[in-house]
């Protein structure tokens, strides 16, 4: 058995009890397992905080990427116009789906410590009436950098156009009121803040807007719409579904309601994070990310100046003593990641610090002698 914990943005450190879900084999025709389907997609509905009348939950084989594409894919029509605002590397890769499907689109780009401006997407709406569609990512992990999607959403839907969110990393982990912002279509994945396994990504989206895509689908198995109406008229997934993962977000489902919700889950995640960079604040190692924009979910941290090290040496180290990192993403600073959500718990927290200090103070001595 694997003996150490992932502190990364997903897939993540999940229960002994989700885990157990997936020991169970279940037959997609099933009307029990149909049943699992439609629980699942009213659940998503209620942690958006939106009704069932306005709003649908749809499930998409594949990762959080998958979903992504299938959104981009299947609601951009060949004579409308996507503006991306990207400030990082999953910001970007939605410019690298729409090239390569075809969809015309703009990209707005910000540095990766900087949030996308709600003034220049406005500004950049009313001069090109030709966009009718704006895309861009809540939490980022390339930086840990959270973004200001209701000032965003605000302007978008002032100027009549199509909001798209990629929640994926924060969706359940930071509450986001759907409905009230006026997001039209949101993506998310099952292994990130709900903690479930990798297997499948859900969107929830606007009725009105997905009735209006019908036929846009540029891919068959990512068609949104298609997906949609088989759930919708009897719960099963039009292609073969990753029956193992859908049980394990079921039981993820029911654990979040048993830790009080996404208030109590937030709560723990913010909390595992603000220790976290307290306590590598105490050892000289600073944020990438202002404390005005950081993010709950991971922190990308600058290396030691005169640092001497490499991060498979520090990774390395760390894995032994029981926990994994990710390395960094950005590309103007030497930094690296570190996430807390899933199973992590501020005893997870102080164990780390305590291994990144005694790290740091072998290097120390290393430098010296």
């Amino acid at each position: 058995m694997v003996n150490y914990k992932l502190l990364t943005p997903g897939p993540l450190t999940t229960t002994d009890t989700v885990k157990r879900e997936m020991l169970t084999d279940h037959c997609t025709w099933d009307e029990d397992y149909k049943q699992i389907t439609r629980k699942i997609r009213r659940e998503l509905l209620d942690l958006a905080h939106v009704s069932r009348e306005a709003y649908t939950a749809v499930l998409m084989q594949g990762s959080g990427t998958f979903g992504v594409e299938s959104v981009i894919t299947s609601v951009v029509g060949e004579k409308e116009k996507l503006l991306i605002a990207a400030n990082g590397s999953y910001g970007e890769r939605m410019a690298d789906i729409a090239e390569h499907a075809g969809i015309a689109y703009v990209l707005y780009r910000e540095p990766y410590d900087r949030i996308p401006s709600a003034e220049r997407i406005g500004a950049m709406l009313k001069a090109d009436p030709a966009i009718t569609h704006v895309s861009m990512v809540h939490s980022e992990t390339t930086s840990g950098i959270l973004n200001d999607i209701a000032s965003v959403a605000k302007t978008v839907k002032a100027a009549g156009r199509t909001m798209i969110v990629d929640a994926m990393s924060s969706f359940a982990g930071v509450d986001i009121p759907v409905g009230e912002l006026g997001i039209d279509f949101l993506i998310s994945s099952a292994n990130k803040c709900i903690q479930g396994v990798p297997g499948f990504s859900f969107i929830i989206c606007n009725r009105q807007k997905l009735l209006e895509s019908r036929g846009k689908a540029r891919s068959l198995s990512l068609d949104l719409y298609d997906q949609w109406e088989t759930m919708e008229r009897d719960g099963k997934w039009r292609f073969t579904s990753p029956t193992h993962t859908v049980l394990a977000f079921a039981r993820a489902l029911e654990e979040l309601k048993e830790e009080g919700g996404i208030p109590a889950r937030s709560r723990r995640y913010y909390q595992n994070n603000r220790l976290l960079i307290r306590k590598m604040k105490e050892m000289g190692i600073r944020t990438y990310i202002s404390e005005e924009h950081q993010g709950p979910i991971i922190t990308t941290f600058l290396y030691p100046e005169n640092s001497s090290f490499s991060f498979e040496e520090m990774y390395a180290f760390i894995k032994e003593r029981g926990y994994a990192i990710y390395p960094g993403k950005v590309t103007d600073a030497d930094t690296f990641r570190i996430g807390n959500i899933g199973e992590i718990y501020e005893e997870d927290i102080r164990k780390l610090c305590g291994i990144f200090e005694e790290f740091f103070a072998r290097m120390e001595q290393r430098k010296a002698g």
